[in-house]
């Protein structure tokens, strides 16, 4: 007799406990496209709104006019919210008439606090990758053993026992690997692509602090912090 294998057919026959297990997985692997796609969105526009500032910001503008430009904008980039906090620091300190030393050590503070805040949420959601990446298969193997216990519960009932009979429970059970695999794998890939794009734009932030710290160095001895870039 022909039985009909089909993955779907395996599924609505597998035991409830298979079923849950199955249905989390699924569940995880949505959530997992989700944060993927709106991760890469995301990143992308991280990385065109710092290109968009430091092109604007190595023109040769006004740096007071720039962080006034800045602060207008609804929406900025975090290498802009990087120049917005260390600007204002540095400007507050230099009002405050003290040494040259303690503005640029103000300002590089501020622009690393920022910093931190501005790769923390940028790193958001990283990790939910990496624990799909990795609990997955496990998951789906549990639901794998936890089939394969229970088909065999039920063969101990029958007198012939054929590889037609045992091949669905089996089947059955296997299908939960495959899901784990199938959530699994696409995090791993994604999770490796976003902290190498993230270890870019960390690099590119800690340098325009590097970068701009020289400059406010040379504006620290001035009058006036209005110099351009």
């Amino acid at each position: 007799m022909n039985q009909d294998m089909s993955i779907i057919t395996l599924v609505l026959h597998a035991s409830p406990v298979v079923q849950l297990v199955m249905a989390g997985l699924l569940a995880v692997s949505l959530v997992s496209w989700t944060v993927i796609f709106g991760k890469f969105l995301g990143l992308k526009r991280v990385r065109q709104g710092n290109d968009d500032f430091e092109r604007d910001f190595w023109s040769g503008r006004n740096l007071t006019e720039l962080q006034q430009a800045s602060a207008a904008k609804p929406h900025t980039a975090p290498l802009e919210r990087i120049f917005g906090s260390g600007m204002r620091e540095f400007m507050k300190l230099r009002e405050r008439r003290l040494d040259a030393a303690a503005q640029l050590d103000g300002a590089r503070r501020a622009m690393r606090a920022s910093f931190q805040r501005e790769l923390d949420v940028i790193e958001s959601n990283l990790s939910f990758l990496a624990s799909v990446g990795s609990v997955s298969p496990y998951v789906g193997l549990f639901g794998t053993v936890w089939g394969i216990m229970h088909a065999f519960v039920g063969l101990s009932n029958l007198q012939q026992v054929t590889l037609a009979t045992v091949a669905p429970g089996i089947a059955e059970a296997l299908v939960a690997t495959a899901i784990g695999l199938f959530a699994a794998i696409p995090a791993v890939v994604a999770y490796n692509r976003l902290s190498r794009d993230i270890d870019r734009i960390a690099i590119q932030l800690e340098t325009f602090i590097e970068e701009f710290s020289n400059i406010l160095q040379r504006s620290a001895g001035q009058p006036s912090a209005a110099a351009g870039a």
